[in-house]
């Protein structure tokens, strides 16, 4: 079992939750950016120990809420008796008064430490321009444990003076628990066995703090919600679009380096481009899109994450870009889902024409991002013939594991205006996506449904 102990907040046991498939990537992020260590994750949680200052945890890109961990243990075997499996779930969840107590205390400090880091971003984002009352909006005020100061160290009082600490209990539960007990029922067992063994009060509306419980078939995690901000919603951009978390792993595959040249073609508010020039302070962006009103807000983002200069926005067609031949290192784009794509044709009729076109203007060495529905997905992978047919001019040899892109549909009534269709001699027609090689693909959710990030290099010019 994981445990956190009072004296050990120097380096603290946490966990993050996280979207379906983003898991590889938080386990990276924090183990790059926090030296991370015993990381380990189950679906939509990761686990980690590090002694980094709270500042560094709550700017993780790739996590949605940050918890610390009270404990992780086996999952709940409870018996067939309905009393005494809600009191099996009471001491599972609950245990040893005194873990309680030592995580109380490690809390305390952390909040402390956490309601100074969120001050002094305010305070720099003050200096920057005089915005405070927009950042009063995205800043969140944290309620420190009515016995701690700012320090974090508790001031002495008496039995008499000393209030009660106020929680509520936050349950997900699968398997054979969520068939036995509804998460009102295990949160009210829960909360029962709190208030009784630890002179905890229950409060709903604004407790001190929130028990997070989460049971499956597998395991049996309790941990305490350290900021009831979400570390997913971003202070830097003002209209959302995509998921901040999924546009951060597709700019994290994307092999950005410093003054490269990045794109998205279809970039609707700018949400990738926005978590891009985060990560790539020295980097040349441009975002096009053939939707007034989406570029719009993709330019009132720009001006409010304070990237004006940095970021060039262009009404165009993703069918005809209008940047020469090889001139960019990295082509990142959420692919609509929709049906029905600009250019009248559907998106599935449309998807090859638009994935040549990102191919025309990359760079050999550059990469290729791009987010799919399933349907697209599938599509695209469908068009991938493994070492079957050679490509003309080719400066790279494929390796035996590379993926090549081959096309056999019509042009769909789109008229091409770069690149020629190289002829093969069996008389068929190769469209040039030979050069594109599959570097990874993540399955990724997006709440409602899923998704895919495909991720390509480009190997050879034609």
């Amino acid at each position: 079992m994981d445990t956190v102990s009072a004296e050990s907040y120097q380096c603290v046991r946490y966990f993050c939750t996280t979207g379906s498939g983003l898991e590889p990537f938080l386990v990276d992020e924090v183990k790059r950016k926090l030296l991370a260590v015993d990381v380990e994750f189950i679906s939509g949680r990761v686990f980690f120990t590090t002694g980094a200052a709270m500042e560094s945890i709550i700017h993780l890109k790739s996590a949605e809420r940050l918890f610390l961990l009270l404990h992780r243990s086996p999952p709940i075997r409870a018996p067939v008796n309905q009393a005494k499996a809600a009191s099996v779930v009471q001491q599972s969840v609950v245990g040893d008064s005194e873990v309680w107590k030592g995580a109380l205390g490690t809390w305390s400090r952390l909040r402390a430490r956490l309601t100074g880091a969120k001050t002094t971003r305010k305070r720099k984002r003050e200096e920057g321009q005089d915005e405070e009352e927009e950042e009063d909006k995205h800043t969140e005020t944290q309620p420190s444990h009515p016995r701690d100061t700012q320090s974090g160290v508790s001031e002495p009082q008496t039995d008499s003076e000393q209030p009660r600490t106020t929680f509520r209990v936050s349950c997900r539960s699968s398997g054979v628990v969520a068939k036995r007990f509804s998460p009102q029922d295990l949160s009210r067992l829960i909360g029962s066995a709190i208030t009784k063994q630890l002179n905890w009060r229950a409060h709903l509306k604004e407790p001190d703090l929130e028990v997070n419980v989460y049971l499956s078939d597998d395991h049996c995690v309790v941990g305490i919600l350290l900021s009831s901000h979400p570390l997913a919603k971003r202070s830097y951009i003002k209209h959302t679009g995509l998921r901040s978390t999924v546009a951060w792993a597709m700019t994290s595959v994307s092999n950005t380096k410093e003054g490269a040249v990045i794109i998205d073609p279809m970039c609707g508010v700018g949400t990738i481009l926005l978590e891009a020039a985060q990560e790539c302070p020295n980097a040349c962006f441009f975002g096009l899109d053939s939707d007034v009103g989406q570029l719009q807000k993709a330019a009132e983002n720009v001006e409010y994450a304070q990237l004006t200069g940095r970021v060039q926005l262009l009404q165009a067609s993703a069918m005809g870009i209008p940047l020469p031949s090889g001139s960019v290192d990295v082509v990142i784009c959420d692919v609509p889902f929709g049906r029905k794509f600009s250019c009248g044709s559907s998106m599935a009729t449309a998807l090859p024409d638009i994935v040549k076109e990102m191919e025309r203007v990359l760079c050999v060495g550059g990469s290729l991002v791009l987010l799919l529905s399933l349907q697209l997905s599938t599509l695209l992978k469908k068009k991938i013939v493994k070492d079957a047919l050679p490509c003309p001019a080719t400066t790279a040899a494929p390796s035996p594991a590379s993926d090549t892109l081959l096309s056999s549909e019509t042009n769909a009534g789109v008229t091409h205006t770069h690149g020629e269709n190289a002829q093969l001699s069996d008389g068929l027609t190769l469209r040039p996506f030979c050069s594109l090689h599959t570097h990874s693909i993540h399955k990724v959710s997006l709440g409602n449904t899923d998704a895919v990030i495909h991720t390509y290099t480009k190997t050879h010019g034609h």
